[in-house]
């Protein structure tokens, strides 16, 4: 029966709120390989490259403190819709100069959106879908954001020799956003939105067309009783013992602490370096690695989303953390055996020199928040360091160390050949990592968010996790290569087991 099943209006509508992933997805990923060329052209110093970089993230962490107010106030919807909108001014603030001023000003308006829409995504399409169908459409949110990714790799290896490549890597989210926008404007407000704000009638209405079915009642009658019990929260309950909010709290945060502190934005970062220490030095290795990242992300995320509420997110946490363990553990004890020497480099170069050497940017995500985290999408694409000028650029090999804007130059081997096994096992470890992420803490942390917390202030609950994951990564992201260099990488890798 229709009631059962997740009707065909719900899903388009959660696919369209989901639009929102891949538009962020791009936008995280991109700006390495567009750095890359603006770097050049508006000649830009370390510190500025790193203003550039980090503009975005407080746009993120900005949005992340005043978004839930927004969207407990307005509505998911709207805040959909207002995010989309503004990431299609962003952009089009950057296209027609060539000023590092404006750049900083629509890098901040792209952050803010991207930070808006993703709680408002999860908000939104937690509460369309039915209870047995939500794992699967929530998920399809991170789904999107990888995919998003992906298609940043490909368009910055793409545009990467043309000339203003970079307006074109900026400009092609401007059609997708506005798209969306429209669309958005056309679909159902959130149900229990609507309730909250004393609609009943309308949230019946909805709720009919949703489920296709002539009677809502029942669910109806589920969401004013959820909501009877919320209606009195103000922000300040989120930390306080009734309904047991303050252990939900404890949850969402340590949630998100255990997205960033398991390392996925840094490790990938070193990847390059990593990697080409052991030896794989080839153009084809660099070309294959940014997009092989990319895509075990993809292919990774897929069985998570479609099982999710077959299994349980519970289930994929705890699979995928032991799993991203075991593969640390191996990246640690591969690294012990293999002498990599950092050392850090940031200076202006000679133009030849800016495809391989110029320091290019670490972006934060994730909220992917996901992700971001999903956080790694940028740092994805650090994965080989080539010789060749032109693969290095198409290949997006900035190996900046994260927002410090230090880039690093390559690991000086200090003993001869690596073997095989180790060049292998090293490769092998790093995908298993990226998948195990993909499956676990990349997609469910925010399904299990979007599910704990009462609706009257979910959106404020979500702001407030989101806005600790951008903290703590940025925390992260400055402190990584200092930490590198006291303790070595393969310790770090041992923290980063630890925590996991």
């Amino acid at each position: 029966p229709p009631i059962s099943g997740c009707g065909t209006f719900t899903f388009l509508s959660s696919a369209i709120a989901a639009i929102s992933g891949l538009l962020m997805g791009y936008e995280l990923g991109l700006i390495s390989g567009a750095l890359l060329q603006m770097s050049s052209i508006l000649t830009l110093s370390c510190k500025e490259q790193e203003v550039i970089v980090s503009s975005l993230l407080f746009g993120a962490l900005f949005a992340s403190l005043t978004g839930g107010f927004l969207i407990d106030r307005f509505g998911r919807r709207l805040a959909i819709i207002i995010a989309s909108s503004l990431l299609v001014v962003g952009s089009l603030i950057l296209l027609p100069y060539e000023s590092y001023e404006i750049l900083i000003v629509g890098r901040i308006a792209i952050g803010i959106s991207i930070s808006l829409s993703s709680i408002a995504t999860c908000v939104y399409i937690a509460e369309i879908a039915p209870q047995h169908r939500r794992g699967l459409l929530v998920s399809l949110n991170e789904l999107m954001i990888v995919i998003g990714i992906l298609f940043a790799y490909i368009s910055n290896y793409a545009f990467a020799s043309m000339s203003h490549g970079w307006k074109y890597m900026f400009g092609l989210v401007i059609p997708l956003g506005a798209l969306q926008a429209i669309a958005m404007y056309f679909l159902p407000p959130s149900p229990r939105f609507l309730v909250m704000k004393n609609n009943d009638e309308a949230a019946r209405k909805v709720l009919e067309r949703l489920r296709e079915t002539s009677d809502a009642t029942k669910e109806l009658t589920v969401i004013k009783s959820s909501l009877k019990d919320e209606h009195q929260y103000c922000f300040l309950d989120l930390f306080r013992s009734k309904n047991n909010m303050r252990a939900r709290m404890l949850v969402g945060l340590t949630l998100v602490f255990f997205v960033q502190t398991t390392g996925q934005p840094n490790i990938l970062f070193y990847a390059s370096t990593v990697l080409k220490s052991v030896g794989f030095q080839s153009n084809e290795a660099a070309s294959l690695a940014s997009t092989g990242v990319g895509v075990v992300k993809v292919v990774s995320t897929v069985p998570a989303t479609f099982f999710v509420d077959q299994v349980g997110s519970k289930t994929f946490l705890c699979v995928g953390s032991s799993i991203m363990a075991i593969s640390l553990v191996t990246m640690g004890l591969v690294n012990r055996n293999i002498h990599v020497n950092f050392t850090k480099v940031c200076r202006s170069q000679s133009p030849e020199d800016f495809s391989l050497h110029r320091p290019g940017n670490f972006t934060v995500t994730n909220g992917s928040l996901k992700d971001l985290f999903a956080s790694m999408a940028s740092t994805e694409r650090l994965s080989f360091d080539v010789q060749s000028p032109d693969v290095a650029r198409t290949g997006e090999l900035n190996r900046t160390a994260l927002a410090g804007g230090k880039s690093t130059t390559g690991s000086h081997m200090e003993s001869g050949d690596v073997p095989v096994v180790l060049k292998w096992l090293s490769l092998a470890s790093l995908l298993v990592y990226v998948a195990a992420f993909s499956i676990g803490l990349g997609p469910m942390s925010w399904l299990v968010l979007s599910e704990i917390f009462p609706g009257g202030i979910r959106g404020r609950a979500m702001a407030l996790t989101s806005s600790m994951n951008w903290g703590i990564n940025l925390l992260i992201s400055l402190t990584f290569l200092t930490v590198t260099e006291l303790i070595g990488l393969s310790w770090v890798c041992f923290i980063y087991t630890i925590m996991s």
